[in-house]
């Protein structure tokens, strides 16, 4: 940014509302770290999601059950350190806000104290509306989150997609209106189909941003990671590769692998000389060193 530029105004609640109102896009993506965040934050990205998906994309786990707290706030904070404009969310983890509206409450409350996020999301409908208020009713914004839930994709049929029968589109839709009457400021649909997405979109006066629903969606948002294809193998239907980053990082660490082995790096560019005059002292020093051993 030059001098000469204003800084991006920051990114509120009323803000992503009014983009619905004028029928304008909201734009999402994930970030797991400073960096990423500062970047997608400088593209002028809306909202940033610190999103529990960095259990299966950073860290190894192999779903995201087993995130926890401590993994979410490190982060978030990093993320939030980036931040200037986008409205940063960080993702409860699984069993942060389940047994209670108490437990809900105060780590929802550390997410912003501790890591300086603008508002938390958590996953379900009417098991979570309770905590939602509770949440709300503390201050914090809550963003919804229906449809494909990773946390509790078990108990769901797998990560496929949800709302395909009548009965099933409309407990989505119930929720979806439950979720904005326990008070969400925003509500994320997962993997459901377009005309149900569509349908919620029109029904609900918040923001609604899709993830493989549609583009009849206020918004969107997708895996940082997956659009770079920052990873080789399975490809969700829904994520649309904007670049093939896996393959230019190969190339550029086979090249380096193959260039260190061969000699050929560091060259004269990549590396620091002494000054003649400099030089010569020390090879006489060392020289004067050789005959005394």
């Amino acid at each position: 940014m030059s001098r000469h530029e204003m800084p991006r105004k920051k990114i509120g609640i009323d803000t992503l509302r009014n983009k619905k109102l004028a029928g304008e896009k909201i734009t999402m993506l994930t970030a797991y770290d400073y960096p990423t965040a500062k970047l997608v934050d400088e593209c002028e990205i809306d909202c940033i999601l610190v999103g529990d998906s960095v259990g299966n994309v950073l860290l190894g786990y192999d779903d995201t059950v087993a995130v926890t707290m401590d993994d979410m706030l490190h982060h978030a904070k990093a993320v939030c350190r980036a931040k200037t404009a986008a409205f940063v969310i960080g993702d409860m983890p699984f069993g942060s806000y389940n047994l209670s509206a108490d437990d809900a409450v105060r780590n929802a409350t550390r997410f912003l104290k501790e890591a300086g996020c603008d508002g938390v999301k958590l996953e379900g409908g009417a098991a979570v509306a309770e905590k939602v208020r509770a949440i709300v009713t503390g201050g914090i914004p809550v963003v919804g989150h229906l449809g494909l839930t990773p946390q509790t994709a078990a108990m769901i049929g797998g990560y496929r997609m949800q709302g395909g029968t009548s009965d099933a589109a409309g407990k989505i839709l119930a929720d979806a209106l439950l979720l904005e009457e326990a008070g969400v400021c925003m509500l994320v649909l997962e993997c459901i189909p377009t005309e149900v997405a569509a349908e919620i979109s029109r029904r609900l006066s918040v923001p609604v941003i899709g993830i493989g629903a549609g583009s009849g969606c206020d918004g969107q948002v997708l895996v940082i990671n997956d659009m770079l294809g920052m990873q080789s193998g399975f490809t969700p239907k829904f994520v649309k590769r904007f670049l093939n980053l896996d393959g230019l990082m190969r190339e550029a660490v086979q090249a380096y692998r193959k260039e260190v082995t061969a000699a050929t790096f560091p060259a004269a560019e990549q590396s620091f000389a002494m000054k003649p005059e400099e030089h010569k002292k020390f090879a006489a020093g060392t020289d004067a060193t050789s005959e005394v051993v």
